[in-house]
């Protein structure tokens, strides 16, 4: 995401009565035009108006690092001789390459 100017932030910011006012629909054809208002209720911001689609990229986003962080604490707690190989793990558990081999995997 970018950084809102003064003069950006300023033009973003959405008065709550104007929703009271029966402008909401206004509102949100603004939102998709400019991606983004400040709803502000006594001169404080109240609520962030984002369009879905950048919802979908900020959770995907966060997302992303929660799992990125998580791999990341793992490899740094991560004890070499507790690992054991593919191939060991396949024996273990009776499972052969043909057998991986014939299943279907679809990944998104």
């Amino acid at each position: 995401m970018n950084n809102m100017s003064v003069v950006g932030m300023m033009n973003s910011m959405v008065p709550i009565t104007r929703f009271n006012k029966g402008e909401a629909t206004k509102i949100f054809e603004e939102v998709e035009l400019t991606g983004t208002k400040i709803v502000v209720k006594n001169n404080k911001p109240a609520c962030i108006l984002i369009s879905p689609s950048q919802y979908e990229s900020l959770m995907e986003t966060l997302s992303d690092y929660m799992l990125y962080t998580e791999a990341e604490n793992r490899m740094a707690n991560i004890n070499p001789g507790e690992n054991i190989s593919h191939e060991d793990l396949m024996k273990e558990h009776g499972i052969t390459q043909d057998d991986l081999d014939g299943v279907d995997v679809e990944i998104e």
